[in-house]
């Protein structure tokens, strides 16, 4: 980087090249410094593992944030600060030094730091169960992260030029101040750019996605089979059609184990459980759907079994196999479970789209139920639970105003990886017991409500547990759960407390950075193996066992429940 012939720093070719990246690409060394720590950031563990292609995402956008964070100093610096100081600018010697120094350290610093990177993901990749990645690979996500940072950054560049040719143009032609002209330039561009995301990009792309995923409801998994027994929706008995249940609603009701099978599993006498559906397109409107639901209900008995479970779905009206499984073996098939669709979706387009939508759609459910459930003589109803899964805990939390209308309506409920824009498990977790954990928080001494980890926490208090019981089951490292757009600018109390079983301890909270992380770690949710990030196998028999608090029951019970479970699993449709 010294030329020999006249010696000064910066004119070899290797600089000389350095430098003309810099001018082509408009970089300053100020943002580029900024990108480059944001970078070192989004490299150190959040809650799941990631592969190459999420770490070059993730590491992509927060580079760009960076680079973004960095501008606005390097404005601030030069307007405000920099001037004042006698050294100000720098001698050209310097600016060259600085050319290329800077770049040559950012991109080293890069690379070593893949060195711990690859080990926290190895740390993580045990702790889940699952296969780390690679030096090479990573290599691999700093290529993409840096093309992904260029496009961002390009395109905010293009709006930015963009307005300062409408400021001059106000000026030029309308005779606007420059600094009206500036504003208005400015107010144009924001609002032109807010319509075509919103209004064509998101709304368009969402009419797209929505058209998509109803091509998909009208398929059908191979295996699922249209039911022959009038206890279940879609049979030949059915007010609901087969092909009016769609994709998920036919896995759910060709699913399900027959009496005999169950014998084999209890060693008792079994009946057939009941599964209630309506789809989309099994009524035209969603207050037809609900009295379809509820004639169903009648239609095959289900206020005359034991037990009645309303299963709000997620978006696409997926019930979990394993759940469903839990209950009728619990049961020993004296049950019914009723659910319904609402949206072609998929669950985590649904959040982000209809949540609103969600949350009306399981508190017409519930209603519907239970205002039919209040009509049977009350020595003869069934006992009556919530199970919400995901999104479906947002949809059933829909129907309560507070723990008081859950304890009025229903005999327990059991939420299983609650999103935290879920607003009664906010406000439970805000207002817990002082000392007690955010991860795994008691309200009011668990007297009605609680939360767990893992089989473990649900079993671990011996205080008086009321009925109806409430329990949320949330992982420590359900991105599901502890995703929230406070995580831009404030480190939740998650995060201050111990990692335990479940989290890497060398999880730290960076501004803006963490936000962007778990939102990575969203898109593999439930990718991972049994007992962590959003994917809860068989503690659900232990919550359901838990809330249900079944006659006589043992843990020899639930063990052979669980047995039976794995050797179902698969059987009764994908888990996911």
């Amino acid at each position: 980087m010294v030329d020999g012939a006249s010696g000064r720093f910066g004119s070899g070719w290797f600089a000389s090249g350095v430098v003309r990246v810099m001018r082509t690409l408009r970089i300053d060394a100020v943002s580029l410094v900024f990108a480059t720590v944001f970078y070192l950031w989004s490299l150190t563990p959040s809650l799941l593992p990631r592969d190459w292609l999420f770490q070059g995402l993730i590491g992509g956008i927060t580079a760009a944030t960076g680079y973004a964070v960095g501008s606005g100093v390097d404005a601030l610096l030069r307007r405000a600060v920099l001037p004042r100081f006698s050294w100000w600018p720098f001698a050209p010697q310097v600016r060259r030094v600085l050319r290329v120094c800077v770049p040559v350290v950012c991109v080293a610093a890069a690379l070593v730091m893949l060195v711990p990177a690859v080990r926290w993901q190895g740390e993580l990749a045990r702790v889940m169960e699952t296969t780390a990645p690679g030096y090479l690979g990573y290599l691999r996500a700093l290529v993409l992260s840096g093309l992904i940072a260029i496009a961002i950054v390009g395109v905010y560049r293009t709006l930015r030029d963009l307005t300062g040719w409408i400021a001059r143009s106000l000026n030029r032609l309308l005779r606007i101040p420059r600094r009206a002209a500036s504003v208005v330039s400015l107010v144009i561009v924001l609002f032109g750019t807010f319509v075509l995301v919103d209004g064509i990009a998101l709304r368009g792309g969402y009419a797209v996605l929505n058209s998509a995923f109803s091509v998909q409801n009208d398929a059908t998994r191979d295996g699922a089979d249209r039911p022959d027994l009038a206890e279940k929706s879609g049979s030949p008995e059915s007010l609901a059609a087969w092909d009016t249940l769609g994709f998920e609603g036919r896995n759910f009701v060709s699913g399900g184990i027959r009496a005999a099978d169950l014998q084999r599993y209890t060693r008792r006498p079994a009946k057939e459980p009941i599964r209630v559906y309506a789809g989309l397109e099994s009524a035209p409107t969603p207050e037809a759907r609900m009295a379809l639901v509820v004639d169903e209900l009648e239609r095959t008995g289900a206020f005359e079994r034991k037990t009645l479970v309303v299963i709000p779905t997620t978006g696409t009206g997926w019930v979990n196999p394993t759940a469903a499984q839990t209950m009728e073996l619990v049961e020993n098939g004296d049950s019914a479970l009723v659910a319904a669709q609402y949206s072609y979706l998929p669950s985590w387009l649904s959040f982000v789209a209809d949540r609103e939508k969600a949350a009306e759609a399981g508190r017409a459910l519930i209603e519907a139920v239970h205002a039919r459930w209040l009509t049977k003589p009350p020595d003869r109803r069934p006992r009556l639970f919530v199970y919400g899964e995901s999104l479906g805990t947002q949809a059933g939390e829909g129907a309560f105003d507070d723990l008081d209308a859950i304890r009025s309506t229903v005999d327990g409920v059991l939420w299983v990886g609650p999103p935290a824009a879920n607003r009664l498990w906010g406000s439970l977790v805000e207002r817990r017991d002082p000392g007690t954990p955010e991860a795994e928080p008691t309200y009011a001494d668990g007297l009605v409500v609680r939360f767990a980890n893992d089989a473990g926490g649900i079993r671990r208090s011996d205080k008086p547990w009321l009925s109806p019981r409430v329990l949320y089951i949330q992982h420590r490292s359900d991105p599901v759960v502890w995703w929230s757009p406070d995580l831009l600018y404030s480190k939740p109390d998650w995060l201050r407390e111990p990692a335990g079983a479940d989290r890497v301890g060398a999880m730290s909270w960076f501004p803006l950075v963490t936000f962007w992380q778990v939102s990575a770690d969203l898109g593999n949710a439930a990718g991972v193996p049994d007992g962590h990030g959003h994917n809860y196998g068989t503690v659900i028999l232990d919550g359901y066992v838990a809330v249900t608090e079944p006659d006589g029951w043992t843990d020899v019970d639930t063990e052979r429940i669980r047995a039976a479970l794995e050797d179902l699993r698969g059987h009764d449709g994908p888990e996911k």
